[in-house]
């Protein structure tokens, strides 16, 4: 067994004699290349310096950062000294950010920007272990030269520039053999490497305890279904101090020896796909629904002749993708067919995200079927998987040549998975956390006598063996008539509508279920023009008039045709404002906050239950 900090100067060992390259990250408009031997070298000097500093083996680092090189440079260098990382969301408050130092007693903290910088001193006062900043961006002209841009009483912060210089100094003229072979003692398989506080939807976050084999075992287990090689390039713009960005984007393609290129923020992936022309590409349904919605509206542009080649393609794509899910092949009819479309159609598409991908892989919450189908219709696969911050966080997958679309595939190697009386997902293998950061009671409610884990989710097996994630079991509605409604299945089938961009299903311990919908605005004046209504007014005046509520709840009746009547909702509230992680609506992991969405709209959600007949 290894440690990550073994398997960093494996790797790097690997290439240290060539300019293969690690990194790619964006600076003054172009992408700037790291290689495999420059990140060794700087991690080298970081972890010297953090060494001189005090951190200790068992010490807990902080990031607070974007995804960027240094955030790579500073888990690598916190793992080499023994230290434990504990990444956080950028976009935290402060009071959280807080919690979170105090809580996992970190002593020393990473941020990115003046901003984060900010944030973390303006709660300096409440905090009871840190001791040092290290700060990536260049501080301000007049901070002095030396050791660091200053102190703040009993806090010292560091710039990451002259950090790394004065480290490459203390390691000038050193035996690197055998520095390197007393940084690798440090650390050992079954001690903890990093501490993931779970965003959650209520509650106190908890620290989740994973080791360097449980991650280790997961990057191995997955790459044993998802091959990769060192002619991949990643583009990566989840956060990697989630564990799925962390695992797959990260490790994994770091163990493949494979470029990774930092997308420079969630709007700019678009832009940055045909800058980079990755390979493969880790990502979330919401992107996918996005993109896939934002085809269907540019082409509602297009000449009457254009849009009726698309619909022919796509329909060719679909029937294509229907056959070889059904009956293991394609008939000649449909294949023949099927290449023409992606010469004249599918292959256009695929160029606006660099035509190189070859895959992508979707976690981190339930993707519609319909949307899946539809990638892979345009040859653009997606393996949609499952897992949790406590598995490391990957427990299934879909594979290439065993796909079942609305499932998340079958268990990696080595671990196990089952479903209990109450069809709770449980789960075991030498993925599974250590346990809750100072929380047995938390640890011991999670992770059974027997050693399996509670997911919280709800699934079931499909006859193909694959497994289904129906919901969560805090997340199903009980409607006051006692009936057991799962909103992500009434979810899933109101997202399939081009003009909802968001929707959030709520219900509990009422009569009916309703919605709250966001519209995609374009895609929504589309729908109206289609209908004969003026739709060149004011965003907030369609939201609000009767008849396009009207328009829409035809729409809506029409998709949920084939649910139950009890499941249906019957009711729903355009609303201008997206959900998203700014306005706390969101987690970081872009799942709705049930709780908080239910308190910002309460007067809304009254009126749509007010003076009904149930």
């Amino acid at each position: 067994m290894e440690t990550i900090p073994g398997v960093f100067v494996r790797i790097t060992d690997r290439y240290k004699e060539t300019d293969h390259v690690a990194y790619m990250y964006k600076q003054q408009g172009k992408y700037v290349p790291v290689t495999y031997r420059q990140l060794r070298e700087d991690v080298e000097a970081y972890a010297a310096m953090l060494r001189k500093i005090g951190v200790e083996p068992g010490d807990r680092v902080g990031i607070l950062s974007e995804n960027r090189y240094e955030w790579v440079l500073t888990d690598f260098a916190t793992l080499l000294v023994g230290g434990i990382d504990v990444p956080m969301f950028p976009t935290l408050t402060a009071k959280q950010i807080a919690y979170i130092l105090n809580h996992s007693q970190a002593v020393c903290c990473a941020v990115s920007t003046l901003h984060q910088l900010q944030k973390v001193l303006s709660v300096m006062d409440d905090l009871e272990y840190l001791e040092s900043i290290i700060l990536f961006d260049n501080a301000s002209e007049e901070s002095p030269e030396g050791e660091g841009v200053g102190s703040h009483q009993h806090i010292s912060v560091y710039s990451l520039h002259s950090f790394l210089a004065q480290g490459q100094k203390i390691i000038e003229g050193q035996d690197k053999t055998k520095m390197i072979q007393d940084y690798l003692s440090y650390s050992r398989p079954e001690e903890v490497c990093t501490i993931i506080y779970t965003s959650g939807t209520t509650g106190t976050p908890k620290g989740v305890m994973l080791t360097h084999h449980n991650i280790l075992s997961n990057v191995n287990a997955a790459l044993e279904v998802i091959k990769v090689h060192d002619t991949d390039i990643f583009l990566s713009y989840l956060p990697m101090c989630h564990s799925y960005e962390r695992t797959t984007g990260f490790y994994a393609a770091f163990i493949s020896g494979a470029t990774v290129a930092f997308a420079e923020s969630l709007d700019t992936v678009r832009t940055n796909l045909q800058e980079v022309r990755p390979t493969l590409m880790t990502s979330v349904p919401q992107l996918f629904e996005r993109v896939r919605n934002g085809i269907y509206a540019r082409m509602a542009n297009q000449s009457w002749y254009r849009q009726r080649l698309f619909e022919w393609a796509i329909t060719v794509g679909l029937r294509r993708v229907m056959e070889l899910e059904h009956r293991g092949s394609a008939s000649i009819s449909t294949e023949l067919q099927y290449r023409l479309a992606d010469r004249l159609v599918f292959s256009k598409i695929r160029r606006a995200t660099g035509g190189r991908l070859r895959l992508f892989v979707s976690g981190g919450g339930p993707l519609s079927a319909d949307v899946n189908r539809f990638f892979w219709a345009i040859g653009l696969p997606i393996l949609e998987g499952y897992g949790l911050t406590e598995a490391s966080p990957v427990l299934t997958v879909n594979r290439i040549d065993d796909n079942e679309f609305g499932t998340v595939g079958t268990p990696l190697p080595g671990v196990e998975v089952r479903i209990d009386e109450n069809g709770e997902i449980l789960a075991k293998g030498p993925n599974i956390m250590r346990g809750y950061w100072r929380d047995p009671e938390a640890t011991a409610q999670a992770i059974d006598s027997e050693g399996w884990l509670h997911t919280g989710d709800v699934g079931e097996w499909t006859k193909r063996g694959h497994l289904k994630i129906t919901d969560r079991l805090k997340n199903i509605i009980v409607t006051s008539g006692g009936k057991n409604v799962a909103p992500q299945v009434v979810e899933s089938v109101i997202l399939r509508l081009p003009f909802v961009s968001q929707v959030v299903v709520l219900g509990d311990g009422r009569p009916f279920c309703i919605a709250l919908i966001v519209p995609h605005e374009e895609n929504l004046r589309t729908l109206l023009q289609q209908h004969g209504v003026e739709a060149n007014r004011a965003f907030q005046h369609l939201c609000a008039d009767p008849k396009v509520h009207e328009i829409i709840q035809r729409e809506l009746e029409h998709a949920q045709r084939e649910l139950a009547k009890y499941e249906r909702v019957r009711r729903f509230a355009l609303l201008e404002e997206p959900f998203t992680v700014e306005n706390g609506l969101l987690t970081p992991t872009l799942k709705p906050r049930r709780k908080q969405i239910s308190e910002r709209y309460a007067p809304v959600i009254e009126r749509l239950y007010a003076d009904l007949m149930v």
